[in-house]
């Protein structure tokens, strides 16, 4: 029946879930119910013994200071001195006033007996029976009071003894039997539930009373059972106040081998201990009541999930197979399929997905085509991209045998350069020996011979000064040349970004104080004590560093000229460095308040060649080799801000690691 109902897959599926969510659901609320239900249950029957124990241990601690009161007016220390008559009297009177007492016995100092007095037997005077080993004497003259233990008389009721000394030198002794049959009364009235029970015990497990008198006839031990045992072992860690608190209940086997809930509470004094117990199976009814409440409300919820299951599984499954059919259709060719949408709901969104998507599939087999010829397209272009790509590496490898081939050349130029520079100075020392020769016989010559021997001697002497210059600036163009294609071999490795950046800074400002006499530049320096280790080419990076500041110390000397030259004497060149970290990355920056930098010039001053200084005081490949330096060795970054007539500022970049450009110093 519930498979022709529930038919395999997505309805048994959906009906079995929700049976499970119910279960599940309905599980864990009986679970919490049975939990509260069973804490409450057993708090309330713990918070009922724990009461009926204290209240229970208060009785008997009242009965036993009656007892002790009546006794008390027979143990002052005058009572010894009256007469015989007045004493018999006083005990006959205590006897009428106390029922419970059945019998008293007046000890003298001596331990001796004096006057017997009982209800059950004759009296008895003078009879000077000894009881100075006895312990109803020797305790109570030690202790004052003393609590005999219970015993039974003719084998049915319990009694005890009670002794107190009297006042006064010498004292003696009052000792009295108490019948204790008002405890039995105590305990057997205790109620608690339907089958709950309390009894007594005495400081050694020894029972005192119990609803069943034959097991206090028996003189039953019960210090084996736990929570005797657990009571005896409290009360040695406890003090004997008169609150008559009870312990902690346990949960532990009773005397009929029944699991129950114990308490207990210690009667001060007598050290006697007043257990209530009640069986489990009784707490635990309200527990069972919410089990069997939880069962039924489980079969109840698993039936109608069942049924409701069933009728939600076929309502989906109506719109489901129709989209299974338009699916099936649509994958057999038939793109014109559509599902009609009846809902807004899930099932009525995924009608519209699919029409949505049966609609895109036919408009992209009618323009496939299309598609193909744009993708095509694309890849043509990709290719052509591609093939640019491959020229412009064929291109840099060009450059890069261009840049060995200029080195080469550059070698080759220098040896006979080096010879134009070196006879072009001989030949001006020549001319100045030539003059030296001529001028003792300068006499003997005509006037305008010896014009015209200065005049060719002038203008050779200068033209041999024009080929040494050129000569020295061809010189620095050739060795800046063999410094741009260069590959060193220095190795990359980790050093103090401060310590280096300092170190250039002091190496480029006293080779400027040597060069030029009178140079003089205000430093200033601000490291970050952060910036740490950088790995670099320290050698490479020292000449970018010498590079940009004797740039900011030219730029700086030539405003200070500037400024002198139109009568403003209170300007001062300066050149600050500028450490910083930024992450993985260090950034130095190096300011000047020179001249500054032009726009126009600015957008070139990293080319080959180009340069702004006059003849010989530059060849335009200093920055150009900072910027191969900083960008392709180091995988960093150079960049320049400058206002005209202000300042001017350099910024290099790197990475603390080995940056993505590496290479060879």
């Amino acid at each position: 029946m519930l498979a022709k109902l529930l038919p395999a897959g997505l309805a048994r599926r959906f009906t079995a879930t929700m049976v499970l969510l119910v279960t599940v659901a309905l599980l864990f609320n009986g679970a919490v119910n049975m939990t509260l239900s069973y804490k409450e249950a057993t708090a309330a029957a713990i918070q009922v013994q724990r009461e009926k124990a204290i209240a229970a241990a208060e009785r008997m601690l009242q009965f036993i200071e009656g007892i002790e009161t009546q006794i008390g007016w027979t143990t002052r220390a005058e009572w010894s001195r009256v007469s015989l008559d007045q004493r018999r009297y006083d005990f006959i009177r205590l006897l009428r006033q106390s029922p419970p007492i059945t019998e008293v016995i007046q000890i003298d100092g001596a331990g001796k007996e004096q006057l017997r007095f009982s209800r059950l037997e004759p009296d008895v005077i003078g009879s000077g029976f000894d009881y100075s080993n006895d312990p109803r004497f020797t305790q109570a003259i030690a202790s004052k009071v003393w609590y005999g233990p219970v015993y039974f008389r003719r084998g049915s009721e319990p009694y005890m003894t009670l002794s107190m000394a009297h006042a006064g030198r010498n004292p003696g002794v009052t000792s009295a039997g108490v019948n204790l049959k008002l405890v039995w009364d105590v305990i057997t009235a205790i109620r608690v539930g339907e089958t709950g029970y309390a009894y007594v015990t005495d400081d050694t497990g020894k029972l005192v009373t119990h609803p069943d008198m034959s097991l206090v006839l028996r003189g039953a031990d019960l210090s084996s059972l736990p929570q005797v045992a657990a009571a005896m072992a409290s009360r040695k860690g406890e003090g004997s106040g008169a609150d008559g608190k009870a312990s902690m209940p346990t949960r532990v086997v009773g005397l009929d081998g029944r699991t129950v809930l114990s308490s207990h509470a210690v009667v001060p004094r007598l050290g006697w201990i007043v257990f209530v117990e009640l069986p489990l199976r009784e707490v635990l009814a309200p527990v069972f009541i919410s089990l069997y409440q939880t069962l039924a409300l489980l079969a109840l919820g698993i039936l109608l999930a069942i049924v409701l299951g069933a009728l939600l599984a076929s309502r989906l499954l109506v719109p489901i197979k129709l989209l299974q059919s338009g699916a099936q259709r649509l994958g057999e060719g038939d793109l014109s399929q559509r599902i009609p949408v009846t809902s807004g709901d899930e099932i009525g969104t995924l009608a519209r997905r699919f029409n949505d998507m049966a609609g895109k599939i036919q408009e992209a087999q009618e323009t496939l085509e299309a598609k193909v010829d744009a993708r095509t397209r694309q890849l043509t272009a990709s290719l052509e991209d591609l093939r640019a790509a491959q020229d412009r590496l064929v291109q840099t490898e060009k450059l890069a045998s261009l840049g060995q081939l200029t080195a080469g050349i550059a070698h080759e130029i220098k040896n006979p350069l080096n010879f134009v520079n070196n006879f072009a100075e001989l030949s001006a020392e020549l001319v100045e020996e030539l003059n030296e020769a001529l001028e003792p016989s300068a006499g003997a010559l005509p006037e305008d011979v010896r014009r015209d021997v200065a005049d060719i001697t002038g203008l050779l002497k200068d033209n041999l000064g024009r080929v040494v210059q050129h000569g020295k600036r061809a010189d620095s163009i050739v060795r800046n040349m063999l410094l741009h294609a260069r590959h060193g071999v220095e190795e990359r490795r980790e050093v103090d970004l401060n310590a280096i950046v300092d170190e250039a800074l002091n190496l480029a400002y006293h080779g400027a104080r040597a060069e030029k006499a009178g140079f003089n530049i205000t430093l200033k320096r601000d490291y970050d004590p952060a910036a740490g280790k950088v790995s670099l080419f320290p050698q490479e990076f020292t000449r970018v560093l010498l590079n940009l500041i004797g740039n900011g110390f030219h730029a700086a000397s030539k405003r200070l000229a500037q400024e002198q030259a139109g009568g403003d004497l209170a300007f001062e060149p300066t050149l600050t460095v500028t450490t910083r970290t930024r992450g993985e990355r260090v950034r130095i920056k190096i300011r000047d308040n020179g001249t500054g930098i032009p726009d126009d010039v600015r957008a070139r001053i990293f080319e080959p060649f180009f340069t702004t200084k006059p003849a010989g005081e530059g060849t335009g490949l200093g920055l150009s080799i900072s910027h191969d330096i900083i960008v392709k060795q180091h995988g960093g970054k150079i960049d320049v801000m400058s206002k005209p007539g202000e300042f001017t500022e350099f910024f290099i970049t790197l990475p603390r690691g080995a940056g993505k450009a590496g290479g060879e110093a």
